[in-house]
């Protein structure tokens, strides 16, 4: 079997909350019942555990499974915590037993008129999938409108 090589890849995506602030925004990725709402809960994915122990050094891991197909696993370790600044996690994807990603992002909360500003950095390694960092970029804006959906409801 030949090994397929890394593809690395970056990409930022820089959005606006309106009548969010940045508390607002923050909590909604720092508090476990909220983020697991918008990040791992939707039509047709069944959730099948999502822990979350929000410091520096703590762990986020969930997995999930789509429309009843193989289990899904993500793995954050939280790098740094300004609170109501900034959010730097490093974690890994798989499918199974097989990791297919790593990655580092970085969200940045910055106050802009009427709301927030968010700034979010992957730096990523793929492995495996030559589609794998249009994907990547593409669910983390699913992920992103599905936050401002949650926002929109708690306001």
């Amino acid at each position: 079997m030949t090994q397929q090589p890394v593809i690395h890849s970056t990409f930022t995506i820089d959005r606006v909350y309106k009548n969010a602030s940045p508390q607002r925004v923050f909590a909604a990725f720092s508090t476990p019942a909220t983020k697991r709402r918008w990040m791992v809960e939707g039509e047709g994915w069944e959730v099948l555990s999502f822990d979350m122990d929000f410091r520096v050094g703590g762990l986020e891991q969930s997995r999930f499974r789509f429309k009843g197909g193989p289990e899904i696993r993500n793995d954050t370790v939280y790098q740094d915590i300004v609170p109501n600044q900034r959010i730097v996690i490093a974690y890994t994807m798989g499918m199974g037993d097989n990791r297919f990603s790593a990655s580092l992002a970085t969200m940045e909360f910055v106050p802009a008129e009427g709301g927030t500003r968010l700034v979010f950095t992957e730096q990523g390694a793929y492995f495996d999938n030559a589609d794998a960092p249009k994907n990547r970029e593409e669910g983390t804006r699913q992920l992103l409108e599905a936050l401002a959906e949650e926002l929109k409801k708690s306001q």
